[in-house]
């Protein structure tokens, strides 16, 4: 497995100035202005290095285990090379919102026939019983598909900000994972974390290259299919919400957006500048800093969630709320539920940025 990390990282941390290469060769670049933070034309198809450590590493680890080659495994990577594909359209062409969701939802239906889906649900609120979905499994696992993958693509919004909230994702996943005794999906997810890493590294701030589309829808797909393949078929009544946590910053931008919009009666659609990156910057914080603050963020989410898988039923639901509570009262002071913050807040928050930050 260490093998396996080691050469995700490396294989992506080469391929990414390839990419670079043939994002200006074939014009998938991303030109500056309207919501966009960059000032200079960017090649956006850095998902490509991310794609080739994964996909590359894990053949390779099939060559030595053939549990790599399991049906659910193979569907994942089918359903990634679509996804991929789509993006690498979208990063040179601009496709259409509808035609994008079509290519999401052709990637999600693929993996179905290699058996990877959410074949049941622990209900919360009874016990330990769980719900056979039957017939309800191929659209469920579609939407959890479709919506994680166009998630991590939503929080896309500064350098490094997606990979490395993969990463921590990732790695979580991983950690849980490996408790529950699902080692072939901890080294899986170690895997995609070492594979984002290793792009990261050209992404941080000031980024070299994107990730476009192609990366991260990719990176949303596979944690949406390593969450199905591992943390889905734990039958215990915290495991619903356990890969909700993982995957924490970007389902809550997300669900953010959506309540933000329908309630100022815009299309859910449209796209603003109230997204969590957004209101940072606006509060005054740096790009990186913005970064490492939502970083952190996703990695308390993070330990919560395995946390969660040591206490009882009752302890969970207890954290749960409280975090719940917590989450809504700070989105609401950063004001990505819709309210600007009060100048007192901003001057508050502002507390800490360093000179430089200031006088810029």
């Amino acid at each position: 497995m260490a093998l396996a990390v080691c050469a995700a990282f490396l294989l992506a941390l080469m391929l990414t100035p390839l990419a670079r290469r043939v994002a200006f060769l074939i014009g998938a670049v991303d030109a500056p202005g309207g919501r966009k933070v960059h000032q200079q034309l960017m090649p956006r198809l850095g998902g490509l290095a991310i794609f080739g450590g994964f996909v590359l590493t894990v053949l390779a680890m099939a060559v030595f285990d053939s549990d790599y080659l399991r049906s659910e495994i193979m569907g994942m990577l089918v359903g990634g090379a679509i996804i991929v594909f789509v993006g690498i359209l979208d990063d040179t062409r601009d496709l259409p919102a509808k035609v994008k969701l079509l290519g999401q939802v052709v990637a999600a239906l693929s993996i179905l026939p290699f058996g990877l889906s959410v074949d049941f649900v622990t209900n919360p609120f009874v016990g330990p019983d769980v719900v056979e979905l039957g017939w309800l499994r191929a659209p469920i696992t579609v939407l959890w598909i479709i919506g994680v993958t166009n998630a991590v693509n939503l929080i896309d919004g500064l350098d490094g900000l997606a990979a490395g909230i993969a990463a921590i994702a990732s790695v979580t996943m991983a950690v849980v994972a490996w408790t529950q005794g699902q080692l072939l999906v901890a080294s899986l997810a170690l895997i995609l974390a070492a594979s984002a890493a290793g792009f990261l590294k050209h992404n941080f701030h000031p980024a070299r290259i994107f990730m476009g589309d192609t990366g991260a829808m990719f990176l949303g797909f596979i944690l949406a299919c390593l969450s199905i393949m591992g943390l889905a078929k734990v039958a215990t009544v915290i495991s619903v919400f356990i890969p909700i946590l993982i995957v924490g910053i970007p389902i809550l931008d997300t669900g953010f957006a959506i309540f933000r919009r329908v309630q100022k009666g815009q299309p859910i659609f449209q796209a603003d500048k109230d997204h969590l990156h957004h209101r940072l910057l606006a509060l005054g914080f740096s790009h990186p800093q913005t970064v490492m603050i939502i970083y952190g963020i996703n990695t308390v989410l993070g330990a919560t969630a395995v946390f969660l898988t040591t206490v009882s039923t009752a302890q969970s639901v207890f954290i749960l709320i409280l975090l719940a509570s917590l989450i809504l009262v700070a989105a609401d002071r950063v004001g990505i539920l819709g309210r600007s913050p009060s100048a007192p807040e901003v001057a508050a928050s502002r507390i800490g940025v360093d000179v430089e930050d200031e006088s810029n």
